[in-house]
């Protein structure tokens, strides 16, 4: 066998550098394609320190959506290298053969292509966890990796660890496939970066607040003791009972049964009553999601005694922050990070409250009158759900809105079409506002060709502008441009802002990559000549597509 056609697969450690082994580090300076699983590793700005050049995988975390992706593309392409007759060293983090489902794709994929395969050990993070927590697995230990319970559950009466929990959003995952074997109470261990010198956390908390910890991240895994059989069956009977008193009930109502001190105290059964129409009621003042505590809250700071910068405040000083809360929401929902969203929520919901608290100290409204009002606009705007009438598609709905919403304008002083627009929005939300307004009444390009040669007409103009040197033409010129394009987004289907926070990000990414380039040649970003730059942004477009 060629030594070229040869695969050495080197684990790093749990995250020392102490933790290398001579081997693997004889390997890494030796080795001229050094392949890393995941630059997202403690030991990974070491070896950058010591000058060993590597590239990293983390590219292709970004491009899928499941793991299962995510290692097929790194083992083809690790077989693909070698076949090429490149020989090729990959690192992943800890012990290769330790919960590397990529090392297990390449040995297989290997074999089959008759390629050599070397294996470095290193000490796994099991190693550093078994320490930090005095664990002894020669008394029995389940390792379970936390991204597939679904097909792998855990054993209740034998203890075991957690792996992979790498988010706050996998927490909650893996809480829940947790909550059909444990107790909401029983106790976990939650540990990030055992054995890392600043990085290292232990948490013991009941299973039901796994998801509530802010600092858990890809270094994370999670001990659960075992349950002892006497307990594990009781548990079960108990929450069995409960969802068998659930079945048949409406959705919303609670399946755990109230006042059960493990599984659910004060966990209170809310009927969902229907008028004779079929429409929704409230029972009383019990509500699922109650605001009170939030109302409460806002009156205390507005009161007397309250918070001086709360009292100063009106509807015109919070409009900053209405708007920045409602962009930090986009932003949380453009990353996709479901707590974020859950948070930035909260924040939005509180500048709502705010405003009804101001207008309630007014005399004018309060925030049962905002609830009671907009819960009447949904049920009068919805007869397809709330009434009689009938809709083939999404297409009729609109329609059956649009004549609904002038209906309860149909009292009002007449107004042109492009009045209901508020002048408020973002410029760049207006414009498609305001397009989409236009259309509805046909005034709009038959497809998007009108609209791309619009584009192409208007860029014509903002050139004849420059060359004018007359700087309004220019700017005027600049916004028909904007224009046109944010029309031409709409007839493709696109949202304008979606598209160019998209940009904005990828931006972000090409620049941070730039300011790590010129980090590890030890200059600083002003001192780099334009040429360098283009350069590092090349490799970084270059490394997007890969």
């Amino acid at each position: 066998m060629s030594p070229k056609n040869k695969i050495t697969i080197a684990g790093l450690g749990a995250g020392s550098p102490d933790s290398i082994t001579m081997g693997v580090w004889k390997a890494l300076k030796s080795s001229s394609c050094i392949m890393l699983r995941t630059g997202k590793h403690p030991v990974v700005d070491y070896l950058s320190r010591e000058g060993i050049s590597f590239s990293t995988f983390d590219y292709i975390y970004e491009e899928e959506a499941y793991f299962e992706q995510v290692y097929a593309r790194i083992a083809a392409e690790i077989i693909r290298q070698a076949l090429a007759g490149i020989n090729v060293l990959y690192a992943v983090p800890g012990h290769p053969l330790v919960a590397e489902e990529s090392v297990r794709l390449v040995i297989e994929k290997a074999e089959k292509d008759g390629l050599e395969v070397e294996l470095l050990p290193a000490a796994s993070f099991l190693d550093d966890l078994f320490t930090v927590l005095r664990l002894d697995p020669g008394r029995g230990l389940q390792v379970i990796d936390g991204l597939r319970l679904d097909q792998k559950p855990p054993l209740p009466a034998i203890a075991a660890v957690i792996t992979q929990v790498y988010s706050r959003m996998v927490a909650a995952d893996v809480k829940l496939s947790l909550l059909e074997l444990y107790p909401p109470e029983h106790p976990v261990t939650v540990v990030r970066g055992a054995g890392i010198p600043g990085l290292e956390r232990i948490k013991k908390i009941p299973l039901f607040e796994l998801d509530r910890l802010e600092w858990v991240d890809h270094l994370t895994s999670v001990f659960v003791p075992e349950v002892s059989s006497e307990k594990w069956e009781m548990g079960r009977e108990k929450w069995a009972v409960g969802c068998e008193e659930n079945n048949g009930e409406k959705d919303g109502q609670a399946a755990v049964p109230a006042g059960d001190a493990e599984l659910g105290e004060g966990v209170e059964v809310v009927q969902v009553y229907e008028d004779e129409d079929g429409v929704p009621e409230m029972t009383g003042e019990t509500s699922l999601y109650p605001l009170d505590p939030l109302v409460n809250i806002m009156a205390r700071l507005r009161g007397e005694g309250g918070c001086p910068w709360d009292r100063e405040q009106d509807h015109r000083s919070l409009r900053p922050y209405l708007l920045e809360e409602t962009y930090e929401v986009l932003e949380a929902i453009g990353e996709e990070d479901t707590y974020k969203i859950c948070e930035e929520l909260g924040d939005l919901l509180l500048q709502i409250v705010f405003h009804a608290q101001i207008a309630n100290e007014e005399s004018c409204f309060n925030m049962n009158d905002v609830v009671e009002g907009i819960s009447e606009k949904m049920i009068r705007r919805h007869p397809h759900v709330f009434g009689s009438v009938a809709v083939k598609d999404s297409r009729e709905v609109i329609i059956n809105w649009e004549k609904i919403k002038a209906k309860e304008k149909a009292g009002n002083n007449p107004a042109g079409l492009l009045s209901g627009v508020a002048k408020s929005l973002p410029s760049l939300m207006r414009a498609a506002k305001l397009q989409e307004k236009a259309a509805s009444v046909g005034f709009d390009w038959p497809d998007y060709r009108g609209a791309l040669a619009k584009v192409s007409e208007e860029i014509v103009e903002l050139e004849s502008a420059i060359s004018s040197g007359k700087p309004v033409e220019t700017e005027r010129e600049l916004g028909d441009l904007l224009f046109s394009v944010v029309n031409l987004a709409r007839l493709l289907g696109i949202d304008p802002e979606t598209a160019l926070l998209e940009t904005s990000g990828k931006f972000i990414r090409r620049f941070a990559y730039i300011e790590k380039m010129a980090g590890l040649a030890g200059r600083d970003l002003s001192s780099c000549t334009l040429s360098e730059l283009d350069k590092w942004w090349e490799n970084a477009k270059k490394q997007e597509k890969i």
